[in-house]
């Protein structure tokens, strides 16, 4: 018990016995309120409204559970029970994505912190921001091999993290934890965003903290600076003014700035091209669109930066890995690229560039459509003479143009084709749908056949868009946690998951979670009977036939023993029969196991020409 000294209204008595009032000292006798250190993380996620943690808990990690049950109380910050630890990060990564918010997930120590690595990698090579915090045994049993210890004298987890993380540490003292956490914070939001990572005691998470409440205010420690280069802007002005052709790769990192990267377009009366995670970011009936460029893509697209007419190719937000730059085609990079982007890491991958500029996206195309306004304001019409006469000849376009095999599209064969079912994919769902396509055949089938009319879902500065894929390090099953994390994140609108029956089997337990949360998600399982993009790029490769068969698993019998609705899909007409108003009204998952003709070959040439690359 303290006590403080406050000055009152009180009555004193003095000897002429005549009675007065004055503001004298008094002492008073009031708790001071104290709260551990677990207390204070959890207020810095409430500072930030963050609205969940997804983790599974444990020992190591109870203190955190502990004060995360008092935030639920008070209609804080609550946890989300995954199935698994890697779901946990996958959950987190789909919350990033949908809110623009960090994602927060977390795990017991040894085990559990090493579960959630394949996770935290895939939003590490992703640039998803992500806090990542996993418990320690206490601090005096470091060294006697106790429980789980995954400390440096133990199973080194800080020194797994480290090669996934933008900022990993220890948290060995409870004064340590605020700038721990403010720095961590810091590497995960701005710049080079990712994830982070802080491993904590469980005796420092139970210490008192020497503060009430959060120390720093996040709300503006973590505001991105729009900082941009004016020289190398007017720069880029003068190249433009000069070219007569410019063709746009729009890249994932767009989200933000995809409003106004379209007005510029329109204004220039360029045509545009995306990556595949770019390509939910605009409307695939757009008269300028030209398709996707990189991985499940389409020869329009390429057509379009091979044509020898073109000036200039404007890279934006565009991290250049494998599958978004066409297996490092030489029609992307070459000396007519001109690369903006934001991230230091994605600009190193283009040395061969015409140009460079880095800073804030939609600061950039902000200026380049204010100046191209001034321009027009001025009696330069020279540029809206270009887009009237490129607008014309774009009238005319459609997504049929782009496919690969059109007829499949229509196909009414059973099994159905995958092409059959994208298609119905594309009109089943309402406009504020989110769709995520998981690794392997599924993002392959999307990113060349999935094209709803009239999405377009931009925003915040994450990966979003109306759909969602992962680039790069690329885990099966990812779509199916990050699925569950967008639902979480936003419960007005369905979310469809479309992956494999491999990842099925590998994260499908997942589906209880949104059984337990009243998710309105949509699993739709390609059921091939293998691990599809094996099979065929072996027989592509003409490669052994091994290790990709499956055996036949009736996954909607799977979700309804864990409380899902589930549904057999073998033919176009079982899709035209089901109530799709009842499913997205409805408060938890449906899945649709659809036995997919398992001989239809996915686009995957870009995949195909990087694995024959040889010395």
């Amino acid at each position: 018990m303290s006590s403080r000294i406050s000055l009152v209204p009180n009555k004193l008595v003095v000897p002429d016995k005549l009675e007065r009032t004055e503001k004298i000292p008094a002492i008073i006798h009031e708790p001071i309120v104290k709260i551990d250190m677990a207390d204070l993380l959890v207020a810095y996620l409430e500072q930030m409204s963050v609205e969940y943690v997804f983790g599974v808990p444990g020992g190591a990690i109870e203190p955190l559970y502990n004060a995360l049950a008092r935030s639920a109380r008070r209609g804080g910050v609550r946890p989300i029970l995954a199935r698994h630890e890697a779901g946990a990060a996958f959950m987190a990564d789909g919350y990033a994505r949908e809110t623009g918010k960090i994602g927060v997930c977390c795990s017991t120590s040894g085990p559990g912190a090493t579960n959630l690595i394949t996770g935290v990698a895939c939003a590490y090579d992703n640039g998803i921001p992500m806090l990542v915090i996993t418990g320690q045994p206490a601090l005096h049993a470091f060294g006697k091999h106790p429980l789980q210890e995954s400390a440096c004298t133990g199973i080194n987890v800080l020194g797994m993290f480290r090669h996934c993380s933008r900022y990993n540490s220890l948290v060995s003292h409870p004064q340590q934890l605020e700038p721990k956490l403010v720095a961590a914070l810091q590497h995960a939001t701005l710049a080079t965003r990712g994830p982070v990572h802080l491993t904590i005691p469980v005796d420092v998470f139970r210490s008192s903290s020497a503060n009430p409440a959060p120390s720093y205010d996040l709300r503006t420690l973590l505001v991105p600076s729009s900082l941009v280069d004016d020289a190398a802007v007017q720069s880029l002005r003068k190249m433009l003014s000069e070219a007569r052709n410019v063709v746009l790769l729009i890249g994932g990192w767009c989200s933000e700035a995809i409003d106004v990267i379209l007005q510029f377009v329109a204004m220039k009366g360029a045509t545009f091209v995306t990556t595949p995670d770019g390509k939910g970011l605009v409307n695939s009936y757009h008269p300028l669109f030209r398709g996707v460029f990189g991985f499940g893509g389409h020869q329009s697209a390429e057509d379009a930066l091979r044509d020898k007419s073109v000036d200039l190719i404007l890279a934006v937000g565009a991290s250049m890995g494998e599958w978004n730059s066409g297996g490092w085609s030489d029609s992307l990079l070459n000396k007519r690229l001109v690369h903006i982007d934001e991230s230091e890491d994605h600009l190193s991958r283009t040395p061969m560039a015409r140009y460079h500029i880095r800073g804030r996206i939609l600061a950039i195309f902000n200026r380049l459509v204010d100046h191209m306004h001034v321009a027009q304001r001025d009696g330069n019409f020279e540029y809206e003479r270009r887009r009237v006469a490129r607008s014309q000849n774009a009238a005319l376009w459609e997504p049929g143009k782009m496919l690969a095999a059109p007829d499949k599209h229509v196909s009414d064969a059973i099994p159905i084709t995958p092409q059959r079912l994208m298609r119905e994919l594309s009109t089943l769902f309402p406009i504020a749908t989110r769709f995520l396509a998981d690794t392997g055949n599924s993002v392959s089938w999307a990113t060349h056949y999935l094209h709803p009319i009239d999405r377009r879902i931009g925003g915040s500065r994450l990966g979003g868009g109306w759909l969602r894929v992962t680039m790069n390090f690329a885990p099966m099953g990812w779509a199916i946690g990050g699925a569950i994390g967008t639902a979480a994140a936003n419960r007005d609108v369905p979310v469809v998951c479309i992956t494999g029956d491999g990842s099925m089997l590998m994260n499908g337990q997942e589906i209880s979670v949104a059984v337990a949360e009243r998710l309105t998600v949509i699993f739709v399982v390609l059921n091939d009977q293998a691990l599809g993009m094996v099979k065929h790029g072996q027989r592509l490769a003409k490669a052994e036939q091994i290790g990709c068969d499956l055996p036949p698993t009736d996954f909607a019998m799977l979700a309804r023993a864990m409380g899902a609705v589930g549904h057999t899909i073998r033919g176009p007409e079982d899709l035209g029969v089901l109530d799709m108003g009842t499913i997205c009204a409805r408060k938890g998952p449906t899945l649709l196991d659809v036995l997919v003709d398992p001989d239809e070959v996915p686009p995957m040439n870009v995949r195909m020409r990087a694995l024959a690359y040889t010395l």
